[in-house]
């Protein structure tokens, strides 16, 4: 069994995703991918997400051999209101990095199939979309022969374990060869471990054997956390299980493996599932240049929604993309802010927790170099103040427009001017 979490009363759901993030790298073009078997819809679900066709979709289990990395666009309500203001020239918004990676199969960790290219992509991304299928269909070959997504999430998550334990191996003899080092001690010796190390590598293995990812373990230390960020583990990523539905199944919110998939989630660690269908995600891109068409097969949708006896607003029929990116962000922990003017509008991408002066350095290194201070307006207060001027005055009236030093923690939709100084040669 893995180590027992604490109970937490009203964990936030901030706290929840900062958590999952705590391993990750401290960047701000983090990436999100694909994991799954061959034919579960990788490669559609990408191109959809992309808006585009940017990987090859074929019924082929390694038609996918090297990454696909795609840009989506991230919908942004805050965004979209701003470049509607003051519709400037250049709009630019924020964009979610997504990579497909190629189906793994049982034995993957060994090397079956492509397995050890395909497991060091993984090791690339920062956060795992865990794709699985819980559609039937006669022309799309299953890789075993038969649907089943609790055998699927139980290969995936073996062979990532299995990755994970084999990377365990080799972190005590590098532990104690840092060790050796930094006391100047002769390479035969033994040196004792830490118990900071000691805990971490024994609550990581626990975790690994019982093929539940590192990440959903709530109770490690700030200690253990600053180790196991250089263990290399791949279970240490965020991690979001996405279910392939059939187009039916879609519309009626209902599918016999849903309830099968949400206990096997909560025994291994707990994680968002987000239940999608490709097949209906497909038909409704392919008529994304026809805005008349696709409000009607929406409304086809409604209708056969309605014949099912199915009412109310759990039961709308919408697109579940922008949820699906929206999602692998926050789960990356990242964040916008935003320059507004009559050039340009632009959402800039940060990491949850950064400080005025390195989102400053987003724009420019020279701005991070230099800065003075952050010139900042809340969005709603904006909105709310703005009276359809394309400029703070108002704001500024209204007193909300708000100078911030070098300890000031961005928040997520900042309208933001920042004021730098780099007259002054470099030091070197």
């Amino acid at each position: 069994m893995p180590p027992k979490t604490k109970k937490k009363e009203a964990d936030g759901a901030d706290d929840k995703y900062m958590r999952a993030a705590r391993f990750g790298r401290v960047k701000n073009d983090l990436k999100m991918g694909f994991v799954g078997l061959p034919n579960v819809g990788k490669s559609t679900l990408t191109n959809l997400l992309a808006g585009a066709c940017h990987a090859e979709a074929a019924n082929y289990p390694f038609c996918t051999i090297d990454p696909n990395m795609v840009q989506a666009i991230v919908p942004d309500q805050k965004f979209k209101y701003l470049a509607n203001t003051w519709k400037p020239p250049s709009v630019v918004p924020a964009a979610l990095k997504i990579v497909d990676i190629a189906g793994l199969i049982r034995g993957a960790a060994e090397g079956a199939g492509l397995g050890n290219a395909f497991l060091s992509h993984i090791a690339a991304v920062d956060g795992i979309f865990h794709l699985v299928r819980a559609f039937e269909s006669d022309e799309i070959v299953h890789v075993d022969d038969s649907v089943d997504p609790i055998r699927d999430l139980e290969t995936i998550q073996y062979e990532l374990c299995l990755k994970d334990k084999e990377a365990l191996g080799k972190v005590i003899e590098k532990e104690k060869d840092r060790i050796r080092k930094e006391k100047g001690i002769a390479r035969t010796s033994d040196p004792p471990l830490g118990e900071t190390f000691k805990s971490a590598y024994d609550k990581c293995m626990e975790l690994i054997e019982s093929n539940t990812p590192v990440q959903t373990y709530a109770d490690f230390s700030l200690g253990e956390v600053d180790l196991i960020r250089d263990f290399g583990l791949i279970t240490t990523k965020p991690q979001i299980y996405v279910v392939n539905m059939s187009k039916r199944n879609f519309l009626r919110k209902g599918n016999k493996w849903l309830p099968k998939i949400q206990t096997w989630v909560d025994e291994h660690g707990g994680g968002q599932i987000i239940p999608m269908s490709c097949e209906f995600e497909q038909e409704l891109m392919d008529l994304q240049d026809d805005k008349e068409a696709q409000k009607a097969f929406i409304q086809e949708c409604d209708d056969e929604v309605k014949k099912m006896g199915l009412t109310g607003p759990g039961f709308a029929v919408k697109s579940v993309v922008p949820r699906l990116i929206r999602s692998g962000r926050q789960s990356l922990c990242l964040q916008s802010f935003y320059t507004a003017g009559p050039k340009e509008v632009r959402a800039w991408t940060i990491m949850k927790g950064t400080l005025a002066p390195q989102a400053a350095g987003v724009i420019h290194t020279d701005f991070e170099r230099g800065f003075i201070k952050a010139e900042v307006a809340n969005f709603d207060d904006f909105k709310a103040l703005h009276k359809g001027e394309k400029g703070m005055a108002k704001v500024k009236e209204a007193g909300k427009y708000r100078q911030e030093g070098k300890t000031y923690v961005m928040q997520d939709g900042d309208i933001v001017v920042f004021m730098h100084n780099t007259t002054g040669s470099k030091k070197k």
